[in-house]
């Protein structure tokens, strides 16, 4: 088994330096798609977007992220995957024969688990969910019928380029093997298509989010502290990070496992908050173009400053806690508070125009 994992892994740095040495040129292209596959872009620009379009799909998207990324929690520290950065520093597999050089860059130093990939894993879920979504609603015009076949081929080839764009950047990083990111694409594909079929994640009680969101924290918590006191660690793979990441800034704190649990945890727990707000209760009933446009430009505009806030990473738990808070206030604000304050304000100005 371990001489298949070799192999595997083998090839993987090899792809790995094969893409660094003739594509170095698309190293920019390579690094922007792995920033914009991170599920940070999800909350920040896509819920915004599609809450004021159409809520429901917004609401899926929230649910079909949030899960799928615990679930790539789950999945990592099961299955103890290695990363190519480190990887190829420690294996014995070249001892006869050259070690291959890899570049590291920004993006590289992830210091969770490897397998499977979080960035394919989020980017396939999402963009499923988004595709499946917008041919629903097309197809369910009389005047789009005619062109169904169109546009699924249209919507299909862009979701499968974009899923080949974010594996290869992930492998090109050095932050996956090939095995991983494909890993991921099916995965995050199951859980998409298992929230399409979903229906009562649109009608759940603030109790079902508050006790969804304490049992999925509980769960992985407990998970890594039985663990733990049977000797396994499951964050080895911060040592191995630390150790072979060749800039120590590049190892960053909301990178870990836990950062992740609590974004995502707190982002459930802020769209519950939101949809159970009375602001929201107050403004749902106004659908007028003005005030959703008002809500989105409103929205992404406040969303990318609060996004400049960084938690202190002085102490572990006090980033957490704000990282907490800070996933929390995202949809709270995109679904209630914006929405309460640009109707308001068009409400004063259509009465001092009167």
């Amino acid at each position: 088994m371990n001489a298949i994992m070799d192999a595997m892994q083998g090839f993987g740095v090899s792809t790995t330096h094969y893409l660094q040495t003739n594509y170095q040129d698309a190293q920019g292209l390579f690094l922007w798609v792995s920033w914009a596959a991170d599920l940070r872009n999800t909350f920040f620009i896509f819920f915004p977007l599609w809450f004021q379009l159409r809520s429901s799909v917004a609401i899926k998207l929230i649910w079909v992220a949030v899960i799928g990324d615990w679930l790539n929690l789950v999945f990592k520290w099961i299955l103890f995957g290695e990363r190519p950065y480190w990887w190829v520093h420690e294996t014995a597999h070249y001892a006869n024969s050259v070690r291959p050089h890899i570049e590291q860059y920004p993006m590289t130093c992830e210091t969770g688990p490897g397998s499977p990939s979080g960035h394919a894993m989020g980017a396939a879920g999402v963009y499923y969910t988004l595709v499946t979504s917008i041919l629903a609603i097309m197809t369910s015009k009389k005047k789009y019928g005619s062109k169904k076949w169109y546009l699924k081929a249209v919507l299909w080839t862009l979701f499968w380029g974009v899923q080949l764009c974010v594996c290869l950047s992930r492998v090109f990083i050095a932050a996956h093997f090939p095995h991983q990111v494909i890993a991921g694409v099916i995965t995050g594909i199951i859980v998409a298509e298992a929230f399409d079929r979903t229906q009562w994640i649109y009608s759940a009680s603030m109790k079902k989010y508050f006790y969804t969101t304490l049992f999925l924290t509980s769960f992985a918590v407990g998970f890594y502290v039985i663990l733990k006191a049977l000797g396994v660690d499951l964050l080895w793979t911060l040592e191995k990070a630390q150790k072979w990441c060749v800039r120590t800034e590049w190892v960053h704190l909301d990178s870990t496992p836990f950062a992740s649990l609590l974004r995502n945890m707190g982002t459930l727990f802020g769209l519950g908050l939101g949809l159970h707000s009375p602001l929201y209760t107050e403004t749902k009933k106004s659908s007028s173009t003005l005030v959703k446009a008002g809500c989105v430009i409103s929205s992404l505009f406040l969303l990318h400053l609060f996004d400049s806030f960084k938690p202190p990473t002085h102490t572990a738990a006090l980033f957490y806690l704000l990282s907490f808070c800070k996933s929390a206030t995202v949809p709270l604000v995109t679904v209630s508070i914006i929405p309460y304050c640009v109707n308001g304000a068009l409400s004063l100005q259509n009465k001092k125009g009167v």
